[in-house]
């Protein structure tokens, strides 16, 4: 093991990678995330199920969905920290850990409460995931080639929660909800059990303190703001929002606070000095307006158009949405191949314009309207959704100097976690009150409100995106010491 001295940090690095290729690295990590982040969604369609089968009622099972997104906004903000003090290989194997033991808790849960916690524990371990994995893509990938491995991560990112329900749906439909956990978990114990034998990770250790103050207000913060976001629109429980969201942002704000006095020492649990970048503040902007539409239209409002409205099965709706995951997967890493050729710019003004038409098409169909239309307007969001996805987190992480990859990949992943909140929150909350029933679910004109809500944001997006920056990150902030670090270069 090389150690380097730094009079200020007290840091030294472990770049060695002898057991395992760069790409064979990736590429296990690629594969964990994947099964990670599809588990996110995968149970959202089976809620009404598991409300009958665990005898709680539809707010409550809603934890289920609404207690892992809080764990995560919870768990990412600390990555920066743990990212930099422990070794990258000791940080998967204990998330895959963590996520494994939580699957089998939840495939064994004969009782709520019991499922709920294996949720969470689930959750602690996929927090962890995206923000290692980008990470380590930014410190083995030369800049010239970061798009295109990053469109490989897009997929993760993206395409998982998109075919999450249909893969929920197939499974509850042939073989029961536990197998949703069961089959995740074999492939995460088989990811595991490589990474055991064959995975070595580049690792730069930075003996940094843990600031417990700033642990516990990104803590009441992010769970607070996601807590209330979730809880909007939907009846009532434990905390009411009006409550839980002031107190997460005056937190945040402390937090926000605290960060720049410790970053004048160099301790900062997570490092805001990312922001400073412009290009990195613009995709940030950029990329939580494509989580809210990922999430909250689609991956909330269409099921519930599908089911609620067009009356299809859970098993139908589900297989209504592959055809949109399928195509965002396609397109993800022949993107990032083209931003490595043209830069963000000229792949972000026609996704936000795409994005925007797809949503306002959903606002135009009604309880009539075919199948193939609901399904070409779900293809053209996730054309569009993945379309500018990939260029965003690569311009992202490339604006940054070396030393805040990690911080700044755990504060992208976690904006974009409560930009999936707030839409999912925002949209549903607009869509019940704009029905005219008074049955408590959506119908046809609500639905329709929330569909035109969500393409103003897609308004939003064209116009951010006519002001990004041309061209790719400076490459004079590579970092100047890698030669003993492995690349990709083909």
């Amino acid at each position: 093991m090389t150690k380097t001295a730094d009079q200020n940090l007290g840091s030294y690095e472990e770049p060695e990678v002898t057991a395992a290729r760069p790409i064979l690295i990736i590429g296990v990590m690629v594969v964990t995330a994947f099964v990670m982040i599809l588990n996110e969604t995968i149970v959202s369609i089976a809620l009404p199920d598991l409300a009958t089968t665990m005898g709680v009622t539809a707010s409550t099972v809603q934890w289920l969905v609404s207690g892992f997104l809080i764990t995560m906004a919870v768990v990412i903000p600390t990555t920066g920290f743990l990212l930099e003090r422990f070794r990258a290989r000791s940080i998967y194997l204990v998330s895959v850990g963590l996520f494994s033991a939580g699957t089998v808790l939840a495939a064994l849960a004969v009782s709520f409460p019991t499922l709920l916690i294996g949720r969470i524990v689930q959750a602690s371990g996929t927090a962890v995931m995206i923000p290692l994995v980008m990470t380590t893509v930014m410190r083995l990938v030369p800049a010239n080639r970061r798009g295109a491995m990053m469109g490989t991560i897009s997929i993760v990112i993206g395409v998982a929660p998109a075919i999450g329900p249909t893969v929920g749906g197939a499974i509850l439909a042939g073989l029961g909800w536990r197998w949703m956990f069961w089959l995740v978990l074999i492939l995460a114990v088989a990811m595991l059990a490589i990474a055991l034998v064959w995975l070595r990770l580049p690792s730069e250790i930075k003996r940094v303190p843990l600031d417990l103050i700033s642990v516990f207000l990104s803590a009441i913060g992010f769970a607070g703001l996601v807590y209330g976001l979730s809880s909007l629109g939907q009846p009532a429980g434990p905390l009411p929002p009006w409550l839980t969201l002031p107190i997460g942002a005056v937190a945040l704000v402390v937090f926000v606070w605290r960060q720049g006095r410790l970053e004048r020492s160099d301790k900062p649990l997570l490092d805001l000095r990312t922001v400073n970048h412009s290009r990195y503040r613009m995709a940030l902007v950029l990329s939580m307006l494509v989580f809210l539409a990922l999430l909250g239209a689609g991956a909330v409002l269409l099921p519930m158009y599908l089911q609620n409205v067009l009356h299809y099965d859970t098993l139908s709706a589900g297989l209504a949405l592959l055809p949109g995951g399928i195509v965002m997967a396609a397109i993800s890493r022949p993107i990032g191949s083209l931003y490595d050729r043209v830069g963000a710019k000229r792949l972000l003004i026609p996704g936000a314009v795409g994005m925007a038409v797809a949503l306002f098409l959903f606002s135009l169909l009604g309880p009539s309207a075919p199948l193939v239309a609901v399904i070409g307007a779900d293809v053209l969001l996730m054309c569009a959704l993945g379309t500018m996805m990939t260029p965003l987190m690569t311009d992202a992480l490339g604006a940054l100097p070396h030393d805040l990859y990690s911080h700044g990949s755990a504060l992208l992943t976690t904006l974009q976690q409560v930009a999936g909140a707030l839409g999912s929150a925002v949209l549903v909350a607009v869509a019940s009150l704009a029905s005219l029933n008074t049955s408590g679910l959506p119908d046809a004109a609500g639905i329709r409100v929330a569909f035109l809500v969500a393409g103003c944001v897609g308004v939003v997006a064209v116009v951010v995106a006519l002001f990004y920056p041309r061209g790719k990150p400076d490459a004079v902030i590579e970092p100047t010491t890698t030669a003993s670090v492995p690349t990709v270069t083909a």
